[in-house]
């Protein structure tokens, strides 16, 4: 059974470092404590990294592995989850996500 990886990156109103650190500080908060992780990483962009090949068109980087696409839909609906998006949204201007089973 393939497990599946959830892939966020959160670009922000106000893309100062500290609002981005504010962001990966509530991930770490909120979105870890679901049953069914395997893997979790939250940061913010590597301001280092600056490649021609390198998307920097994000401030906030979450991923979440998850044991199975059940886990995942378990997440979604979870009340931190929510709670996440309810004291957060209002800060991002754009939101990407990839889901890919690996």
């Amino acid at each position: 059974m393939p497990r599946l990886m959830h892939s966020v990156y959160f670009t922000l109103h106000d893309r100062t470092a500290a609002k981005a650190a504010e962001l990966a500080v509530a991930c770490h908060k909120y979105l870890n404590v679901q049953p069914g992780i395997v893997f979790f990483a939250a940061g913010v962009c590597s301001p280092d990294l600056d490649r021609p090949v390198n998307d920097r068109d994000y401030d906030v980087a979450l991923h979440l592995l998850f044991v199975d696409r059940a886990a995942h839909d378990a997440y979604q609906t979870d009340p931190t989850h929510g709670q996440f998006i309810t004291e957060c949204q209002a800060g991002w201007a754009r939101v990407r996500v990839f889901d890919a089973d690996v």
